[in-house]
């Protein structure tokens, strides 16, 4: 029986925000059935990410994206791109590793694009394994460059450089560091400088670490003797008057009195 593989692509949701983590091969919806069955559950499929984002609460306002892909499936990649683009939410892109081929597509998909430091974007052109005669290989190879044509359209859409830098760095099949991918409007800026700057950062895991790491405010200290004193007097001055107490009537000693007048008022 083959063993169980751990699945790479799943979200969680916190209040508002939404992370998605595209950690494997993004493929066809058959294959990843396929695969599925094998207990192989390390790809992404639009139809995947679909089904997840549909379940989405509508509270939610902000999506994280995190990617970790060599790419795959050009159709899929396009699809996700588009989901996400399409979404009412805020989407922001984060390469964690990799984005290579179409998961570098998917990247474009964010209004906000981060590069981790340590991380990578490759470009490169369509490609197929092709077969028959002449003709046929022929219409293969006008139909990639329609195919890498949506792809350059996706870049194009995001980029500050011309087209045909574009279709340069994909014929060249191209690494691109983090600063060169700020530089080309590739990405929008790097993790680390949207922790240093304050801006907004690209994982509610960052939120949560920071949180974690801020030092709690000391706590105001208090004159207790000053606070015993002014609530004493509150009380005071909010307690009703107590009523003078009337005075106590003495009963007359009546035989004392008579002994008196026998004695002519003198003191006994």
């Amino acid at each position: 029986m083959p063993q169980k593989l751990s699945k790479y692509f799943s979200m969680s949701v916190t209040e508002a925000e939404a992370d998605i983590f595209i950690f494997g091969d993004i493929v066809d919806p058959v294959w990843q059935e396929l695969d599925a069955s094998w207990g192989i559950t390390s790809e992404t499929s639009g139809y995947s990410l679909s089904k997840d984002l549909q379940k989405l609460d509508p509270a939610v306002t902000r999506i994280n994206v995190h990617i970790n892909s060599y790419g795959g499936d050009v159709a899929e990649g396009l699809a996700i791109h588009n989901l996400l683009k399409q979404h009412k939410a805020k989407v922001a892109t984060v390469v964690e590793g990799f984005a290579c081929s179409a998961a570098s597509v998917v990247f474009m998909a964010g209004d906000e694009r981060f590069m981790n430091c340590a991380s990578l974007l490759m470009v490169h052109n369509a490609w197929t394994y092709a077969k028959g005669n002449a003709e046929q290989l022929r219409k293969q190879a006008d139909d990639l460059e329609t195919i890498t044509q949506a792809s350059i359209n996706a870049y194009m859409a995001r980029v500050s450089i011309d087209e045909n830098k574009v279709k340069e760095l994909m014929d060249a099949e191209s690494w691109i560091l983090p600063a060169d991918a700020v530089a080309m409007g590739f990405a929008t800026g790097t993790v680390e400088e949207a922790e240093n700057t304050g801006k907004a950062a690209a994982s509610a895991r960052q939120s949560v670490m920071q949180a974690l790491s801020t030092r709690p405010q000391a706590v105001p200290q208090f004159d207790m003797q000053a606070l015993a004193d002014a609530l004493a007097a509150r009380i005071k001055e909010s307690a009703p008057p107590i009523p003078e107490a009337a005075p106590i009537a003495v009963p007359e000693n009546k035989p004392f009195n008579f002994l008196k007048a026998l004695m002519g008022g003198k003191e006994i």
